[in-house]
Formats: C-alpha cells, sequence, structure tokens
C-alpha cells in the first residue's frame, strides 16, 4: 500500500506528534509504569527547538506543554519537583505564548503554594521577572505574588517591592485602585506611617489618580493617616 504525504496527516496530529518529541527531551523513560517519585524535570529544549517543534502553532504546543507540565508531576509533592527546572520550563512556555497568563498564574497561586520558602521565592521572583515584560496585562500575577510574600512569606519588604512595581510600572488607569494602591496598606503594615502619608501625597499630587471615588478615598485615608492617635480614655 502507498503511503500517505504528511500533507494528508491532520495539523492537530502533527502538533500532538511535535509536543511528545519535545517533552521526550524533558522527561527521561516512559509513563507506563509507575514510579515511587516523579521523574526529575530537565532543563527545556531551546527556543529555536521549541519553535521548530510547534510547526507554526507556537501557542498550541505551549499549551499542551503546559498541561503535560502540570501532569507529569504526578501525586508528588510541590516540595519533590525542581524548581529550577520548572522556572525554566515555565518561562520556555511564557516565551511560545507571550499573550498567554497560565504560567504565571501556575507560578503564583500553585507552585508558590509549596511549604519550603525558597521554593515560594523562586516563583515569586519569577512572576516579577516576568511581569516587567508586560506590566498592563502582566500585573494580577505580582498583586497576588505581593499578597504572598505579605501573607505567607511575612516579608513585608518583599511585599512592597512588587506592589511598587506595580503602582510605577504599569500605565495609569490601567489597574484597578486596589491594586496601585496596594503599596499603601503594605506601609501601614510595615508601621511606616510617614512613608505611606508622603506616597498618598505623591499620587495625590501628581495628577496621575483621575477617579473621583480614589481621589476621595486617598484623601480620606491621608486625612486619617495624619490624624494624632487617639489617647486612651482614663
Amino acid at each position: 500500500m502507498r503511503a500517505r504525504p504528511w500533507s494528508d496527516v491532520p495539523r492537530s496530529a502533527l502538533l500532538v506528534l511535535a509536543a511528545a518529541l519535545a517533552l521526550q527531551l524533558a522527561w527521561p523513560g516512559g509513563r507506563a509504569r509507575p514510579a515511587p517519585a516523579p521523574a526529575p524535570i530537565r532543563p527545556p529544549p531551546s527556543g529555536a527547538l521549541l519553535r521548530v517543534a510547534s510547526l507554526g502553532e507556537p501557542v498550541a504546543l505551549a499549551k499542551g506543554l503546559m498541561l503535560y507540565l502540570q501532569g507529569a508531576e504526578g501525586p508528588a509533592s510541590l516540595n519533590q519537583v525542581d524548581y529550577g527546572a520548572l522556572r525554566d520550563w515555565l518561562g520556555a512556555l511564557l516565551d511560545l505564548d507571550p499573550r498567554g497568563q497560565y504560567p504565571l498564574l501556575a507560578a503564583s497561586e500553585i507552585y508558590a503554594a509549596a511549604s519550603d520558602p525558597a521554593r515560594t521565592r523562586l516563583m515569586l521572583d519569577f512572576v516579577y521577572q516576568r511581569f516587567a515584560d508586560d506590566p498592563d496585562r502582566r500585573w494580577p500575577w505580582l498583586a497576588h505574588a505581593a499578597l504572598v510574600a505579605r501573607h505567607r512569606l511575612h516579608d513585608l519588604p518583599l511585599a512592597r517591592r512588587y506592589a511598587q512595581a506595580i503602582r510605577t510600572r504599569t500605565t495609569p488607569g490601567r489597574v484597578p485602585a486596589w491594586a496601585a494602591q496596594l503599596e499603601i496598606f503594605i506601609l501601614e503594615d510595615m508601621n511606616e506611617a510617614d512613608s505611606a502619608r508622603a506616597l498618598i501625597g505623591a499620587m495625590l499630587a501628581s495628577g496621575q489618580v483621575r477617579d473621583p471615588n480614589e481621589l476621595a478615598f486617598l484623601a480620606r485615608r491621608l486625612q486619617q493617616l495624619s490624624a494624632p492617635p487617639r489617647r486612651p480614655a482614663d
């Protein structure tokens, strides 16, 4: 029987094949036998190789590889996953699909939930670094990273660093008020009332805040921070 030409093969089937070939470079062995521990995650192939493997459909390949990346962990604890290789894979998938949000969501909400603070910090730093590539679209994941740093790591300076990046690197009006003002609340948590007052004053004076409700909120907050503390009743 004469072999069918490659042009007759559906494009979806070629993409599945390409994803499988790319993943063979990352995970040794098959998945037929259950293993007591997850297979180690190898570093991802080069960006050039992934683009070739995508067959002109980088977004589809990125989505497929992201699903496989999560499935490859199996039931293992997050503390057993090689977070260095995981970070490199998330970055590679983000390069394949720059408008995709899932690698950043996974880093900030799924992988940052590891009980090991060092692993959590690695994921938060990844979100912070990649936020800079597209601040107006990627701010939600850095805002979540700031909350993780604030409430889970109890690292207020780190939380402020992330919140400050949202305030200073995004286009005014492109993020909601709560995200733009997150730094103020973190400064209050740090007992930095003077810094919080200075920041609110700068935001009001800059003219970048134009929403009447937001302006009224900032004015009230500035008044509250400027009021002398109440003396305890005798």
